[in-house]
């Protein structure tokens, strides 16, 4: 399946759409040197398929490349992403 990740910076946003379909979005938000990563959400049909994951190491790796701003986990998920990669710690806010 082809999988097009995308950053959409007019609508604060990280896409990834599967087969053409959008399958998942991150919500952000920036104030100042943050950014907030604030709601993970999966289309329910495509729940299940590690979407979620992807999209969120995609979103971490594009602020990391792209920007100097920390992140702040405002999401559970981001959360347990982090959790999950302790090694990508340094890019959090503390």
């Amino acid at each position: 399946m082809a999988h097009e990740f995308a950053h959409e910076p007019d609508d604060r946003r990280y896409t990834l759409r599967v087969e053409g379909q959008l399958a998942c979005i991150v919500d952000y938000v920036i104030n100042g040197n943050l950014i907030a990563l604030t709601r993970t959400y999966t289309q329910p049909p495509q729940r299940g398929h590690g979407y979620a994951a992807e999209l969120v190491e995609f979103a971490v790796d594009d602020i990391e490349k792209t920007t100097s701003c920390r992140i702040v986990s405002s999401c559970w998920y981001v959360t347990e992403w982090f959790d999950k990669h302790p090694e990508r710690a340094e890019l959090l806010a503390r």
